[in-house]
């Protein structure tokens, strides 16, 4: 009887550090899409002739 509540402890301890990896890993993958889109709004340059780098980014 004891090894099956050993048994359910660890069991249920690996479910909750799944649930952790796979909450840090959701965290991460929108940290990134939230860069890539604030990346993309900002615009890349100020002139539209296809100079690049001709301005600097205000801020």
């Amino acid at each position: 009887m004891f090894e099956y509540e050993l048994h359910k402890i660890m069991h249920a301890e690996l479910l909750r550090r799944a649930s952790l990896e796979r909450l840090a890993g959701e965290a991460k993958r929108s940290r990134r899409a939230a860069r890539r889109t604030a990346r993309e709004e900002g615009g890349r340059t100020v002139s539209t002739n296809g100079i690049r780098d001709r301005f600097t980014h205000a801020a």
